[in-house]
């Protein structure tokens, strides 16, 4: 079958993390997105980061970017700009990552492309949107864990703030850029009329808060940080310390709290009336939890997982290598390989999209500027001489 964005070109203006991520999703589903480098800085600022890079390519950069074509443009260059237009004409989208301010700036709104293509469909995704007092600030991941109330919530109690293992803001909004995306693609096939999609870190960490967030803005409430991960209301759901390491427990149903404790051999903790509803024991959750936390202690985390599995959601607390070597990860095809002329054979994490059609043997990240020529000749008819001209004028690397 074929790829179900098979036909779908866009327009990349983007690098670093969030942006790239969100393209790569559409990328893995065969969508052909052409990445826009500038050839003055070295394109894309993930071909450096370390630790492991050959030659302005990285691991990391191969990360975010397998499937896609890299074409060098000088955007601060008429024909830079010029050859840009051009592409927007055989093109559905047009993606970028840039400061909120800056993509009025530069045209690539919808004001400015829409007169070019119709239905072309704009896409920012910025750190804090393009409208608001905050719109010309850069926005990273880190930041927006800060400014969300992210880190005021993670880490243990007393501790200091942290932030999540992994750059959870980013991928979101990655995933929520190409959501906004399709979504004004779809409408823009059914009407003929494109738009400008926009899209901001903080508005997708602050959309997570979810129901904190409607708890905090409708009573008196305040999320605090937990001992062993815990979650706010639901006890007992968190981690515990076994005799050799730590489980997961998350007993969502009274059922799973009942079954927790008989396999426990506590079945008194069942009917105890401090602790038979979910009232009971989040009012009394010291109590509980010490019971609880001394009876973990006395086994193993497999004996616990043996014996837990299938009665009480519970799981054990890996390592990422763990983590990657699951037998559910190898079953649900989500570590793929792909073939790199320098780093050879790179497995890499798969877009977890799973539909017929999907691309599973991706192309890896491209060379800066590896598709200029034949993207500007192909799509676009440039000849020789228009191509050379480009060049010698700095518009292209």
């Amino acid at each position: 079958m074929r790829p179900p964005l098979e036909g779908v070109r866009i327009l990349a203006v983007s690098q670093f993390g969030a942006g790239p991520f969100g393209t790569n999703v559409l990328a893995d589903l065969g969508a052909e997105i052409i990445k826009i480098e500038d050839p003055g800085v070295g394109g894309d600022v993930a071909r450096y980061v370390p630790p492991f890079e050959i030659d302005g390519d990285s691991l990391y950069y191969q990360s975010f970017n397998r499937g896609k074509k890299s074409v060098t443009l000088n955007l601060r260059s008429e024909d830079g700009m010029a050859t840009l237009r051009d592409l927007v004409k055989v093109s559905d989208g047009v993606f970028n990552n840039l400061r909120g301010d800056l993509p009025a700036k530069l045209g690539l709104d919808y004001d400015a492309l829409g007169k070019i293509k119709s239905e072309i469909v704009c896409c920012s995704l910025s750190g804090f949107g393009k409208t608001g007092p905050m719109a010309a600030t850069p926005g990273y991941d880190y930041l927006i864990q800060g400014y969300a109330g992210y880190m005021s919530i993670t880490g243990e109690p007393g501790g200091p703030p942290g932030k999540c293992g992994v750059s959870v803001i980013d991928f979101a909004g990655g995933y929520a850029a190409a959501l906004g995306l399709m979504v004004g693609l779809f409408d823009a096939q059914r009407t003929g009329v494109g738009r400008d999609v926009d899209v901001s870190l903080l508005d997708t960490a602050v959309a997570m808060l979810s129901y904190f967030a409607t708890w905090t803005l409708n009573r008196d409430w305040e999320p605090t940080r937990t001992e062993n991960s815990s979650h706010q209301t639901l006890v007992p759901s968190q981690n515990f310390q076994t005799s050799d390491g730590w489980i997961v427990i998350f007993c969502a149903k009274e059922k799973f709290y009942r079954d927790l404790v008989g396999i426990m051999g506590l079945p008194e903790l069942a009917t105890d009336p401090r602790f038979d509803s979910f009232a009971a024991r989040l009012k009394n959750r010291t109590e509980l939890l010490a019971i609880l936390s001394d009876g973990f202690r006395t086994r193993t985390t497999i004996d616990w997982l043996t014996e837990l599995n299938g009665k009480v959601p519970c799981g054990p607390v890996n390592d990422v290598a763990d983590a990657l070597e699951l037998d559910q990860v190898q079953a649900r095809e989500m570590i793929i390989e792909v073939e790199h002329p320098e780093y050879g054979t790179i497995r890499e994490v798969a877009n977890p999209v799973k539909m017929a059609g999907e691309i599973k043997h991706p192309s890896p990240a491209p060379k800066l500027g590896e598709h200029t020529d034949e993207v500007l000749r192909t799509l676009l008819g440039y000849d020789d001489a228009k191509v050379e001209g480009l060049r010698s004028a700095g518009a292209i690397g």
